[in-house]
């Protein structure tokens, strides 16, 4: 009893940094100059609606963190409601939002190191150099993961809404210059929602609150009320910068892939200084994302390793420092392999696909348990049911439509490998064993056979050449001896 009166510490102020925290990250540094080329002057209505979108689906969130405040998040909750394959998909889901959020945040930390250095490159030599620094920078915070690292806290969330509000400060000072908010065509209104689902990123750490519902005093009321606090928050912030933004830098100058938008509109408001400061926060921000995002990824690693989809291995902690070592090699591993790609909009857009997947599977699940368990204690109950989390799902297949074809592509791709480890897992170790056995006599058995049709020269005639001949049987009855020895070994085997 005192053990659980320890983990429920946590009030409402704690719940809403942790939701700011979570949302507050590298992607509002890199992600925003990609969304005003899709949106233009439209970006503030697009943050408003991305906002409100995001928010349906976290009462969502609410709902299901009061009534199962248990850590895991989505996953706890698609296991609550479904077991079975839609669990692990969901756990799956944000597995893989995980991990290219992560190689998101270093890209964004190599963007930003490269401008504070001022270098002059080549596009080559500067694609280069980003990905070296990527990688670097996750091998350095993998060890310092493993040694031990605290999340982001109160001091480093108050710095950045302080640097973001000072920024506002000053475009509002220096003037601003109105901007259209509505689109004017078809193809602006394509771009509109185009530039949703790059901005979805920017207030999705809002689930961290849900996530962390284990650690909440009173979860019913402090869950909901830190998660709409955020929205709001978030809304006003980001529509505040992006406007300052739009104001101050031309569409000219924010269509440069090249630029990052809050140092350039940050140079023009507050001088080089201010360019400077902004700069240093999207280092800091992406130091503070790649960080939390490697212990959210050990933790889910963990989960889904410990209920049989991952290995065993990534349950292990280090001796000394008892962190999740090899759960955090095993992620870092695919941190570097799509951060060394150095596209941001790539990686956005496939963190994107399995974040709104998850999202509809967190609505999916609310319906379910609805269903499933009517009496359920409820301590908060998502306004307007069913059409919220029914809209919350519509909301989320639609913004799917709009995804990067080549990201869509991936994302169903490692969907593909997910559903493969699955089944792989439901047919069991010893099962497998025996089919990869049973394929390696029959592999084996069949070799022989040919190694016999090429000694009678049924196959190869007798007049090649005779040191030819000797070398592929040789070849052929080791390969059939390996394999029948294999296939025995693995169906005689009871481990």
């Amino acid at each position: 009893m005192n053990s659980l009166k320890k983990r429920r510490e946590l009030g409402l102020f704690q719940a809403l940094i942790i939701g700011l925290g979570g949302a507050i990250g590298i992607e509002v540094f890199v992600l925003l100059n990609v969304a005003i080329r899709q949106a233009g002057y439209t970006i503030v209505l697009v943050l408003l609606v991305c906002g409100l979108v995001n928010l349906l689906t976290m009462l969502s969130f609410s709902e299901l963190g009061a009534a199962v405040p248990e850590v895991g998040g989505e996953y706890s909750y698609a296991k609550a409601a479904f077991g079975g394959f839609l669990a692990f998909l969901t756990g799956w889901l944000r597995w893989i939002s995980n991990v290219f959020g992560a190689a998101l945040a270093a890209i964004g930390f190599s963007l930003h190191v490269l401008l504070l250095a001022q270098t002059s490159l080549s596009p080559l030599d500067q694609s280069l150099l980003v990905a070296f620094l990527s990688v670097s920078v996750i091998a350095a915070l993998a060890a310092l993961s493993i040694r031990g690292t605290k999340q982001i806290g109160t001091t480093i969330v108050v710095a950045f809404i302080a640097v973001f509000l000072v920024f506002i400060a000053a475009g509002i000072w220096r003037g601003l210059e109105p901007r259209p908010f509505l689109p004017t065509d078809l193809k602006q209104s394509s771009g509109f929602i185009t530039a949703i689902t790059y901005s979805f990123l920017m207030f999705l750490g809002m689930r961290a609150i849900a996530s962390g519902s284990a650690t909440l005093k009173n979860p019913g009321k402090n869950i909901p009320r830190a998660i709409v606090l955020s929205a709001i928050m978030l809304i006003v912030l980001y529509s505040g910068i992006a406007y300052v933004t739009i104001s101050t830098v031309s569409l000219e100058e924010l269509a440069n892939p090249d630029v990052l938008p809050l140092t350039l509109a940050a140079e023009k408001a507050l001088g080089k200084v201010g360019g400077y400061v902004l700069t240093v926060a999207g280092v800091v921000a992406a130091l503070s994302s790649l960080s939390t995002s490697m212990m959210v990824q050990s933790s889910i690693a963990r989960g889904l390793s410990r209920d049989g989809y991952f290995p065993k291995f990534l349950l292990s902690t280090h001796k000394r420092f008892g962190t999740a070592h090899l759960a955090i090699i095993f992620g870092s591993v695919f941190y570097i392999l799509f951060a060394a790609t150095g596209v941001v909009e790539f990686i956005g857009s496939v963190a994107v696909f399995a974040s709104l997947l998850g999202f509809a599977l967190v609505n999916f699940s609310l319906l379910r348990l609805r269903m499933k368990k009517p009496y359920m204690q409820r301590p908060f109950r998502v306004p307007l049911y069913p059409y919220t989390p029914i809209a919350g799902i519509a909301l989320s297949f639609i913004l799917l439509l709009f995804i990067d074809p080549s990201a869509f592509s991936l994302g169903i791709a490692f969907i593909g490998l997910g559903v493969l480890a699955y089944y792989l897992r439901m047919v069991g170790h010893q099962r497998i064993r025996i089919a990869f056995g049973g394929m390696s006599l029959g592999i084996g058995f069949s070799i022989a056979l040919l190694t016999y049709l090429i000694e009678i020269g049924f196959l190869l005639p007798l007049s090649i050449h005779q040191q030819f001949r000797i070398a592929v049987i040789y070849v052929l009855v080791v390969a059939s001896t390996v394999s029948i020895l294999a296939g025995a070994l693995n169906i005689m085997s009871k481990i």
